[in-house]
């Protein structure tokens, strides 16, 4: 025989799981949701000082222009460099959360990469990160601060240190002027 002599228990028990499920799917509609995160606390603005269109100089020679521009609902700032040689690169840069701490990824178009972290000390921001030398495959330590001056420009010093020193290096010290 097909149908079981309790075939009314069978359905019985089988509308109310349907009813349970409907009733258990209605309350998450209306069941408070944790807030979505968003990018507005104080962490995220900090290197905010860094937005805008540039044309950056080194000493009084031009070095190339820069554009830095809050995107992601102002969760990133992303970088897009033209160097006086007509090198590019990019980066992003971001304030990471969970770390507690601000990322830049940069990458160029000779497929140069660094990846820096730090975050904002006596107002200047400091980001330092490590990788091998191309040429001689050595460690070598990373060190770029970017300072806010008075007169609304920013000062990019870049330094490094070779894994067998201790001394710091500049590689670039350059100043960021606000494009007309």
């Amino acid at each position: 025989m097909l149908w079981s002599s309790n075939w009314h228990v069978t359905l019985t028990a089988s509308t109310a799981l349907f009813w349970n499920l409907g009733a258990t799917a209605e309350e998450a509609k209306t069941a408070p949701s944790a807030p979505t995160p968003t990018c507005d606390s104080v962490e995220y603005r900090q290197f905010d000082f860094w937005i805008g269109r540039w044309s950056v100089v080194e000493g009084e020679q031009p070095a190339g222009q820069n554009t830095i521009e809050l995107d992601l609902k102002r969760c990133a700032l992303f970088e897009s460099w033209v160097s006086v040689d007509g090198s590019r690169g990019r980066s992003i840069n971001f304030y990471d959360r969970s770390r507690h701490r601000w990322h830049q990824t940069w990458i160029d178009d000779r497929g140069g990469a660094l990846e820096l972290d730090g975050g904002l000390v006596s107002g200047s921001m400091i980001l330092e990160g490590e990788r091998p030398d191309a040429k001689t495959n050595i460690s070598v330590r990373h060190r770029i601060t970017w300072t806010p001056q008075r007169d609304g420009s920013v000062r990019q010093h870049w330094q490094m240190m070779k894994a067998e020193k201790s001394t710091w290096e500049t590689v670039f010290d350059g100043l960021y002027k606000r494009s007309q």
